[in-house]
């Protein structure tokens, strides 16, 4: 396969990993190819690169990486700015921790009600998905973000699911609607023109505004309390 001259992602429109790969591209305003995928169907250009056939896959260069967690903290470091991890080394792990918790728990939940939304499994993960945001909502209280002024990657990372809970079929109590409606793709890129959707289907030229607004929701586990089961789920990566 020819050497790819820019950085190019290979994503499924519709997966919560490429997604959140694709919110950090438009935070850093990265230029890239951007090869939509069907999962149904792979490229072979994506069957060669990665043993696992998986998305989202990142190739820059002669590099290639199949993880997304592996995927965002490279960019955080390859583009330093801006900065979406804090410097100092007791919050930073204090992240990594919540950035486990959402991938095992909460996309391990989405995992089962999108492979099959109508089984009794789908039904309990979406109670316990919905019990956790509502038990989370008082973390974001405190700072605009999560434990933040600032985005990070924890916030790219809860807000594909968050934005995805309607096609889940979960309905939030009144009381937690406001927070909320800090996922919808309106207020988590105001600002955007209307070819920038909340996927990153367009890098960042598309955009007018710097920073995603995701202020306020109800979007992570409290480190110190969790609240979902910590029973092991398929990832996605």
């Amino acid at each position: 396969m020819a050497r790819r001259s820019v950085m190019t992602l290979f994503s499924a429109p519709a997966d919560p990993w490429s997604h959140r790969a694709r919110i950090v591209l438009a935070e850093k305003g990265i230029a890239i190819e951007l090869v939509n995928v069907d999962l149904n169907d792979l490229p072979e250009d994506l069957l060669d690169l990665n043993p696992y056939h998986s998305v989202p896959t990142l190739v820059d260069r002669d590099l290639v990486l199949y993880d997304s967690r592996v995927i965002i903290e490279y960019l955080d470091e390859r583009f330093p700015h801006p900065p979406l991890m804090p410097i100092d080394p007791v919050t930073r792990a204090q992240f990594r921790v919540a950035l486990y918790r959402v991938e095992r728990d909460w996309y391990g939940l989405a995992r089962d009600i999108e492979f099959d939304p109508q089984s009794k499994t789908a039904g309990h993960s979406r109670k316990v998905l919905g019990e956790a945001i509502c038990a989370s909502a008082e973390v974001f209280k405190a700072k605009p973000f999560f434990l933040s002024d600032e985005f990070s990657l924890v916030d790219a990372s809860i807000a594909p699911i968050l934005w995805r809970l309607p096609s889940y079929g979960i309905e939030l109590p009144a009381q937690a609607q406001p927070e909320a409606r800090a996922a919808h793709p309106h207020s988590m890129y105001r600002g955007c023109t209307a070819t920038c959707r909340p996927s990153c289907e367009r890098p960042r030229e598309t955009c007018r505004s710097r920073r995603p607004r995701l202020s306020r929701s109800p979007c992570t586990f409290p480190i110190p309390n969790p609240c979902c089961p910590t029973r092991r789920h398929r990832s996605w990566g």
